[in-house]
């Protein structure tokens, strides 16, 4: 009866020895390792260069040569705490574009009651004549990053809006020549005006790439210019951005 009684308590203390082992190395849920963003390229300095564009300009209106924009913009970048690949981004900037006339007389600075665009092909005018139209700007961007730990090399998505306020716009025109393309006088001229402007502009934007580099979309929603004073021109670009830090 004793031996039976040993062989007994035996078992069941073996028996609790394998249950207590099976607590032990019982498995834990995996747990996800959090995105390491102490190195994170945050795309603070934005920097675009590209071509400038007049939505809804009447044929009458003879641009020429290469329109250009130039925008340069220092952001905040603020990842989503429950998802790093997502971050908004708001801080300001300047904005510049240059639009090329061909034989043409932009009256910015004219006493009339609208904006006159004067074709002068019959006549004496300026070889090379622009229009420059700088911004304050301040966008706001959703941003998208497939590797928040490497944005240098992954694929990068945003898209937005921007509101702005003009700072300065002119013409300038060089070298006067008559109507036969012949030199009459070197010389520059620059006139300055914002009558007929709007001094606020609403713009929705949108850029895509891979790293450091991606394609930039710009298109302002409200008029160029005054309602009456000159024709519904509605500015948009398109081009390369350059970001890091």
């Amino acid at each position: 009866m004793k031996k039976i009684l040993m062989i007994t308590g035996c078992f069941l203390m073996i028996q609790t020895g394998f249950a207590q082992t099976d607590t032990l190395v019982e498995v834990q849920p995996e747990t996800r390792t959090p995105a390491k963003l102490t190195t994170r390229n945050n795309d603070h300095l934005l920097i675009q260069v590209g071509y400038a564009g007049w939505a809804n300009k009447p044929d009458s209106i003879k641009t020429s040569g290469l329109p250009r924009s130039f925008n340069i913009y220092l952001m905040m970048d603020f990842p989503f705490k429950s998802n790093p690949n997502l971050s908004v981004a708001i801080g300001p900037g300047i904005a510049t574009d240059n639009i090329y006339f061909d034989k043409t007389y932009v009256g910015i600075k004219d006493n009339s009651a609208t904006l006159a665009f004067t074709d002068l092909s019959d006549t004496t005018h300026f070889k090379k004549y622009k229009l420059t139209t700088a911004w304050l700007e301040a966008p706001i961007e959703l941003r998208y990053t497939a590797d928040p730990e490497n944005a240098k090399r992954g694929l990068k998505l945003a898209i937005g809006g921007k509101v702005g306020t003009l700072l300065s716009a002119h013409t300038k025109g060089k070298n006067w020549q008559s109507k036969d393309e012949q030199s009459l006088i070197n010389y520059t001229q620059k006139e300055k005006s914002k009558r007929f402007f709007n001094t606020t502009r609403f713009s929705l934007m949108a850029r895509a790439g891979w790293g450091n580099f991606t394609i930039y979309g710009t298109y302002q929603i409200n008029p160029l210019f005054k309602e009456g004073l000159a024709p519904d021109i509605k500015p948009f670009s398109i081009g390369l951005t350059l970001s890091g830090l």
